[in-house]
């Protein structure tokens, strides 16, 4: 222990160490101020920007200018922690953004999973490619085969001809084209193109009118026909007015019940092609091969396309040589059938066969059948198993 010259007793040497130290510790923490230079060069700064601020405003004064771009870092410019902090919280947006789009991307997968399936199994691209197809130009003549594979998919409520061929056929009556008329068995040109336009008329009248659809009676499909023929007037009413075997509306006429489906949309996929040929004697044919496929929909739960493929023929006769009335149509012959319906057209209507409705019903036990295939002519109408839809 050390004295003061006074003969006291002094501070010991440990305790003026720790005395030190401490002195030193606070003066490295407390604010250092500027150097005599560092004022001055301050002072230069802040003078030059009060300078150009005066030379900016009218009459040269106002408050001091804000430290600007040039004031050097230190005392003058704030703490460094501003910046710091802010960009952190730039990254912390960023990352709360990410994990937004994240837990967006989880929630769609969740509830439309087959987005994700359909990219990894190329379901997505075959869907793509078939939608960028071109429509198949006119049918001339009857095809030799069955129409080339397409990817097997589902109709939906938004895309109905999902997965079919006729998804590359042309749209109602547009897809029913006229040929040219020439002069033919006996009939002149305009004759011949009255026949043909009447033919067209019939088939838009019978299958893609709304109202017949929709199970009305088909008026202007019948105003076109000879009253005169014998026993088809008479068989055409009675399956109106009493539906049932052996004479049904359907098989010339398609009518589904407004009570129990709707059409999905107003597009009808029709493929098909009709010509003009000489007959009997004063007899002139217009021969015509048409399939429609027509989108239901029950319930708003699911899509069936009920196709109907026919083949009519129908006689334009001279009334001097038959029993005829002039400028309208007799049926010469007529075939129909029809897949994805119940086997009993019940009630005077076809029935689509949904896929949630196979428990009732009789089913389909026949041959299979191809029902896009218009290569061969109509064999029945039977209850066939179908190989597509």
């Amino acid at each position: 222990m050390g004295q003061h010259d006074d003969g006291g007793p002094g501070i010991s040497d440990e305790e003026w160490a720790r005395f030190s130290e401490q002195i030193a510790r606070e003066s490295a923490d407390a604010p250092k101020e500027p150097s005599a230079r560092a004022r001055m060069v301050t002072e230069r700064l802040r003078g030059e920007d009060e300078a150009r601020a005066r030379a900016a405003r009218p009459g040269g004064f106002g408050r001091r200018p804000k430290p600007g771009r040039n004031d050097p870092p230190g005392w003058r410019t704030g703490p460094a922690w501003q910046e710091t902090e802010g960009r952190g919280k730039g990254r912390r947006r960023l990352k709360a953004a990410a994990a937004i789009v994240f837990i967006a991307a989880l929630a769609l997968v969740a509830v439309r999973p087959e987005l994700v399936i359909d990219k990894l199994t190329g379901k997505a691209e075959a869907r793509e490619e078939a939608a960028k197809a071109a429509p198949l130009p006119a049918e001339s003549v009857r095809p030799t085969a069955a129409p080339g594979d397409v990817y097997p998919d589902q109709p939906t409520l938004k895309d109905p001809f999902r997965g079919s061929p006729a998804l590359q056929w042309a749209d109602g009556a547009a897809a029913i084209e006229v040929p040219t008329a020439t002069a033919l068995a006996g009939m002149s040109q305009e004759q011949v193109a009255d026949a043909l336009a009447k033919a067209k008329a019939f088939l838009v009248a019978a299958n893609l009118d709304p109202a017949t659809l929709r199970g009305a009676r088909p008026e202007a499909a019948l105003a076109l026909l000879d009253p005169q023929q014998p026993e088809v007037p008479q068989r055409l009413e009675r399956a109106l007015a009493q539906p049932g075997a052996p004479d049904n509306p359907v098989t010339l006429f398609t009518r589904f019940d407004p009570a129990e489906v709707r059409p999905v949309g107003d597009v009808v996929k029709v493929r098909g092609s009709m010509r003009a040929e000489a007959g009997d004697p004063g007899e002139l044919r217009v021969v015509t091969d048409y399939t429609f496929v027509h989108p239901m929909t029950k319930g708003e739960r699911s899509v069936q396309r009920t196709i109907v493929r026919r083949q009519i023929t129908f006689s334009l006769l001279d009334p001097s040589r038959w029993q005829a009335t002039k400028g309208k149509l007799q049926l010469h012959a007529y075939h129909s059938e029809w897949s994805n319906v119940q086997c009993e057209a019940t009630g005077g209507f076809l029935h689509p066969d949904f896929p949630q409705d196979a428990l009732g019903g009789t089913h389909p036990s026949g041959p299979a059948t191809d029902p896009y295939d218009r290569s061969g002519d109509i064999q029945g109408a039977g209850c066939r198993t179908l190989t597509r839809s």
